[in-house]
């Protein structure tokens, strides 16, 4: 089964992530996104592998073809770091871990071919994915094998809660 946490920006849905990995000791590997902040502004956003490599994914005065809103995306940094470790999970069998499956990371075909492969594979995936409409974000939404969990401010103890007991349920 997969996990997909769905919500408005800021109410918890990486850091409910971040606790199950750590709470429940997970083999997990994968990638969170990240604010980049400067002076009180978000400038960007990094990537972060749980194997410890990082890079910028978008960024406002970043130069690319590929934009969302007023970010340049780098979609190779994407594939080079994001892509290549999912593909090493699905390999070492641990739970994938993909925060986001969101308009910036859909731009690139090769993540969206290996979220696929992930969502296919024995492991657990546990993401979060976009609100906003996109083909490939509903294909996955329905796919039989996903629950979608929406967070909230209000609920996210409550699905922390729910997740927990899955979790451990299907080791």
């Amino acid at each position: 089964m997969n996990y997909l946490l769905m919500g408005h920006p800021g109410v918890g849905k990486t850091t409910i992530i971040k606790k199950l990995i750590e709470e429940l000791k997970l083999p997990a590997g994968g990638f969170y996104t990240e604010e980049m902040r400067e002076n009180n502004m978000r400038m960007g956003f990094a990537i972060v592998t749980l194997s410890g490599f990082k890079g910028v994914l978008a960024h406002r005065n970043f130069k690319s073809r590929y934009k969302v809103g007023n970010y340049g995306v780098g979609v190779y940094t994407l594939n080079k770091i994001g892509v290549k470790e999912i593909q090493m999970c699905l390999v070492e069998k641990k739970v994938i871990v993909i925060d986001e499956i969101g308009k910036m990371e859909l731009l690139s075909p090769q993540f969206q071919e290996v979220v696929w492969k992930a969502l296919d594979a024995d492991n657990p995936v546990l993401g979060t994915i976009t609100l906003a409409r996109h083909p490939f974000a509903q294909k996955v939404k329905d796919r039989d094998d996903v629950k979608i969990y929406q967070v909230t401010q209000q609920n996210q103890d409550e699905v922390l809660k729910i997740l927990t007991k899955e979790l451990k349920k299907n080791r």
